[in-house]
């Protein structure tokens, strides 16, 4: 059954989130570095991969998935005795944590594969791992091919059949980003997203907390459309389903991804062995495979066919790279209006 998230259900997450935030100190108290990813393809890869690459150079190694703004506000939260001693973030929440002195700016020389990045990848906060390339997921049989996001909402042969997640969602927020521009004036104007949704309350059947509450909605047939990133797509297809990946006409919305050294980390050494694992032709090579599928930073990584179905290294500079300063000014206001959307 397809659950619609009311305010009330906003409200328990919120509750679970707090409750969560006792995982990292259970994770302190075993000892180790303790390290902040994405959850779902992101967990079960990093644990996978860089675990015994970190035990082999005599580091324990904890991996916590937690969303980016719940990374965040864990820290912000606790910043003398900070949750985690890296964090995983996408410029959105990376110019917070500068802004409120969350993070500190890395030293290169004690990454060995530091010159395996492109100057691009080489942030003065903390290596780029990848670059999320994000579109539209569907079910070729059950709808026909979108050629982006108005078809979602102009097309009655989607209508009750696409979900959405809210404005906490990098993946979400950039697809409103782009609507905005399509049935507004701009990327910021999202009041005309919201009137597009009050125009089509379909779309508000399945609104969702998460892409991998998504993921489990596909997998059981109730939906057939949701906004994703290309690894979601190769998560699916591993898995059987019948699920394509389309380039929204408009443009593809990516993000960098970076580990970042959080201030206060208790084990600088372990956090540096684990970032320079992170971008090592051995882990980036690995985690380029289904199921994960993310894109290899590092250049002596050859692209398989697999990703290079999605994107090559010539398309980086062609893809839609949101304005996450304007983003910042206005998240919180859009969470709470979006949220007042769903509950009608």
């Amino acid at each position: 059954m397809t659950t619609r998230l009311s305010l009330r259900h906003f409200n328990i997450l919120a509750l679970g989130a707090a409750a969560a935030g006792f995982l990292p100190m259970q994770a302190r108290a075993a000892g180790g570095l303790v390290a902040a990813t994405f959850p779902g393809n992101w967990e079960d890869g990093y644990r996978r991969v860089l675990t015994p690459l970190l035990s082999e150079k005599g580091f324990d190694l904890t991996i916590l998935p937690a969303l980016a703004q719940d990374q965040l506000a864990k820290v912000m939260a606790s910043p003398d005795a900070p949750a985690f001693d890296t964090l995983l973030m996408s410029p959105g929440q990376g110019a917070v944590a500068i802004e409120n002195d969350l993070i500190q700016k890395i030293d290169p020389a004690r990454l060995s594969n530091w010159d395996k990045l492109d100057p691009a990848f080489q942030g003065e906060y903390g290596p780029t791992v990848t670059v999320e390339v994000n579109g539209i997921c569907y079910n070729p049989g059950l709808v026909p091919r979108p050629a982006g996001y108005a078809d979602l909402f102009n097309k009655p042969e989607y209508a009750g059949k696409v979900s959405w997640t809210g404005f906490g969602s990098n993946t979400a927020v950039m697809a409103y980003t782009q609507l905005a521009k399509i049935f507004g004036t701009g990327s910021d104007d999202m009041e005309a997203v919201f009137q597009l949704f009050r125009d089509h309350p379909d779309q508000l059947n399945n609104v969702v907390d998460s892409t991998n509450s998504q993921m489990t909605l596909f997998q059981q047939g109730e939906i057939a459309v949701f906004m994703c990133s290309t690894g979601n797509v190769a998560k699916l297809k591993s898995l059987g389903l019948n699920a394509e990946f389309v380039h929204p006409e408009t443009g593809s919305p990516a993000a960098p991804v970076n580990i970042h050294l959080t201030k206060g980390s208790q084990d600088v050494d372990a956090a540096y062995a684990y970032m320079d694992a992170a971008i090592s032709a051995a882990a980036q090579t690995e985690l380029m495979a289904p199921p994960t599928a993310t894109f290899p930073t590092n250049h002596d990584v050859a692209l398989t066919p697999e990703i290079e179905q999605y994107v090559t290294r010539e398309d980086l500079p062609n893809l839609v790279y949101p304005d996450w300063t304007l983003i910042n000014q206005n998240r919180d206001a859009w969470i709470r209006a979006f949220d007042a959307v769903v509950a009608g």
